[in-house]
């Protein structure tokens, strides 16, 4: 990389938003350079491991050769009232929307795909803050020396480094993220079929809440790959502080272990483990404007990130939005330059798409994960009325009778459940 030599684009970022803007910019024939902190690409990327296939297969015309571990088949969540039982509802189909990987695999595939259309990945680049001539951003700042371009597409991730430094986005707050914590569990295709109750080929994702979070707000998930398993706990991180009392691995390794657990991990052994930041409020997370003159947000960095507390959107949506993000640069070209009032049609193609459709159907959902009475006193309330309608040495009660006495032992107003329910269903 020449630090004198300009480019037409500069994409902060190798992850799926950055590469997919470099992909689709390079085959269109623009000077494409994507920078990358990391010391190769895909060494900072993590995620759960669930990806929505149909915003890809759009981006990629041979989406077919990506490397997918399990179409998922089956959908699990599970109510946890203690580490010894679980309350569960299973969805299974033949037919698949989305798909398990290794996002390590997935991104440098990506990678692969933007070099080989033309655009220049230079990797072990921390890029310090944007570049401004004016009120235009014209590149962006590496140590002490300026790299130049036309336009900045900025994919930096849920920590935004170069964002914050260049006066954007104010320092992150805990009530604005949630911490994610994964263990990779290794064996084999046959024990991981085994083990979940699997076919062949077929993926599981799984979503937990209660005591697999020690009643915090945020849940646990499970995700089958090829040969493994990927198991972790999301926390709204400012609860977190205030109520975990110990290390979040510690709370892994106890979900790891527990009883309701174990026989679907045996014979399983830990691989990798890996922390990030999710953006979790994501309307108050997201910068003012995602479009300047000269620069464009996208992925995390935007906030474009969805939690709809039964399944998560994450991969497909970043790399949607930078695909929005190389048409927007396109599109700019074509109308005279970078202007704010040329780019902005970036934010009206993503008002137009998925994305922001499926963001505005959940808003409501993070007001409601931050409600710690549904992670912490309705999965107990559940597991004993569950109890009393399948253990309970002088029944069968009946559901409405156990759900009576099971609100009476949690000191629970039978009232504010429903009010509660009534919520919880109208939220998601």
């Amino acid at each position: 990389m020449s630090l004198t030599e300009k480019y037409d684009v500069a994409v902060v970022g190798a992850g799926p938003a950055g590469l997919s803007a470099a992909y689709y910019l390079a085959k269109k024939g623009f000077k494409t350079i994507v920078l990358e902190r990391g010391r190769e690409v895909g060494s900072k990327s993590v995620f759960g491991g669930k990806i929505y296939a149909d915003p890809l297969k759009e981006i990629y015309p041979n989406f077919n050769t990506m490397p997918i571990h399990r179409w998922v088949k089956k959908e699990r969540i599970s109510i946890m009232p203690n580490y010894d039982e679980m309350v569960t509802i299973e969805y299974s189909s033949s037919g698949s929307v989305a798909f398990t990987a290794y996002l390590t695999e997935v991104v440098k595939w990506m990678g692969i795909q933007a070099e080989s259309a033309g655009a220049q990945i230079v990797t072990d680049v921390p890029v310090t803050s944007l570049y401004r001539e004016g009120d235009k951003f014209s590149g962006v700042v590496v140590g002490q020396e300026v790299l130049k371009s036309d336009v900045v597409i900025d994919a930096e991730g849920a920590n935004r480094l170069v964002l914050e430094a260049s006066g954007l986005v104010k320092p992150l707050k805990p009530n604005l993220v949630a911490l994610g914590v994964k263990e990779i569990l290794k064996g084999d295709s046959k024990q991981i079929e085994d083990n979940l109750g699997l076919s062949p080929n077929e993926g599981v994702a799984w979503v937990i809440v209660g005591a697999a979070t020690n009643y915090l707000p945020g849940g646990a998930f499970l995700y089958s790959n090829r040969d493994s398993v990927s198991l972790g706990v999301v926390l709204l991180l400012d609860k977190a502080i205030e109520g975990l009392g110990s290390h979040v691995s510690e709370l892994l390794e106890t979900l790891r272990t527990s009883n309701a657990l174990k026989d679907k991990l045996k014979g399983l052994r830990i691989s990798e483990y890996a922390a990030h930041l999710i953006p979790e409020d994501v309307w108050s997370f997201r910068p003012s404007k995602l479009a300047y003159d000269g620069l464009l947000i996208a992925g995390d960095a935007a906030g474009l990130l969805l939690n709809a507390g039964y399944t998560y959107r994450g991969v497909d949506f970043a790399a949607y939005s930078g695909y929005l993000a190389g048409k927007a640069v396109e599109s700019a070209h074509g109308s005279g330059g970078y202007s704010y009032e040329n780019l902005k049609v970036y934010e009206q193609m993503l008002e137009e798409s998925i994305i922001m459709r499926e963001l505005k159907k959940f808003k409501g959902v993070h007001k409601l994960m931050s409600d710690k009475a549904l992670f912490s006193v309705y999965p107990i309330l559940l597991g004993e009325m569950v109890r009393l309608m399948f253990e309970s040495s002088d029944g069968p009660y009946k559901a409405f009778e156990s759900l009576r006495m099971a609100c009476k032992k949690a000191n629970c107003s039978f009232y504010k459940l429903i009010s509660d329910a009534y919520s919880l269903v109208m939220s998601l």
